[in-house]
């Protein structure tokens, strides 16, 4: 296998192929909102021509707070992202946070991710490995960019090939998020030329000053993706919400849905213009 592509039915994950999107809400707040959300963004893409992954989440496991919204769970969860995936004819990903899950939505979800505070997690990496599914590995914040070799090569040891990682940031003093981009070229380098996707929307996280909370720096969304996408990667991770402001979970990270498309278009150029340029190296 070329460790470097990742095939997902007519999907392919690549450093230097055209980008592709995974995109979505933060967690199904409802059925009709999930279905809403899923076929406007399809939509977009289908328009924009770029290849998408829906992602949603069934249970926000992680939350800071006791009071923090969680989801509707993963049997209701996964019933709905199944009908999204074929109603819509859409790829699905949802994250996982223990080895019976993992087996569970493996039979669903054509990617199940690997949280950031489990990506050590050996069981669970196990238990990923020997589903059908693609995985997206969440880079920690708590690590570098040079560690992920090591989640990379657990996953390896079990036998498991088809893995993207996705880069959301690094925790730099409290409760603030810096995304090293340099730490890009360094992940690609020694990760096996993976397909690496950055998440955006969670790179905007702050911490609110009650610590319950998730706050976020949403208006600078573009610029980060923008600066992102100069350095050749397979694929950009976003959140969005018809109104971050009353959002359930992370609100203050997530696009607005009716700025996906301008976005996107502005996106889409930039990457072609990168992927098209001659490689140089300086050494």
């Amino acid at each position: 296998m070329n460790k470097g592509n990742v095939s997902l039915g007519n999907i392919n994950f690549s450093n230097s192929n055209n980008l592709v999107l995974i995109a979505g809400i933060n967690v199904i707040e409802d059925r009709e909102f999930a279905l809403e959300s899923a076929s406007f963004i399809k939509n977009i893409c289908d328009s924009l021509q770029i290849p998408l992954v829906f992602k949603a989440s069934y249970d926000k496991a992680n939350r800071s707070s006791i009071d923090s919204f969680r989801g509707p769970g993963i049997k209701q969860g996964l019933k709905i992202l199944n009908e999204i995936k074929n109603n819509l004819s859409l790829k699905v990903l949802t994250d996982v946070h223990t080895s019976e899950e993992a087996i569970e939505a493996g039979n669903i979800c054509d990617v199940i991710q690997l949280p950031a505070f489990l990506a050590r997690q050996t069981d669970l990496v196990e238990a990923m490995s020997k589903t059908k599914a693609v995985i997206n590995i969440k880079k920690p914040q708590f690590i570098s960019p040079s560690q992920m070799k090591n989640i990379v090569d657990k996953f390896f040891a079990f036998g498991k090939e088809d893995i993207l990682i996705c880069e959301r940031g690094t925790n730099f003093g409290y409760d603030n998020l810096v995304v090293d981009m340099l730490g890009f070229g360094v992940i690609k380098r020694t990760c096996y030329d993976l397909p690496l996707i950055f998440d955006v929307t969670h790179s905007l996280q702050c911490r609110e000053a009650s610590g319950k909370a998730s706050g976020g720096r949403r208006s600078q969304c573009l610029e980060l993706a923008k600066s992102a996408i100069a350095l050749g990667i397979s694929g950009l991770f976003i959140e969005t919400h018809p109104n971050p402001e009353i959002a359930k979970c992370d609100g203050p990270s997530a696009l607005p849905l009716s700025l996906l498309e301008p976005f996107l278009e502005q996106i889409i150029e930039l990457d072609k213009v990168v992927k098209s340029q001659k490689k140089l190296e300086i050494r």
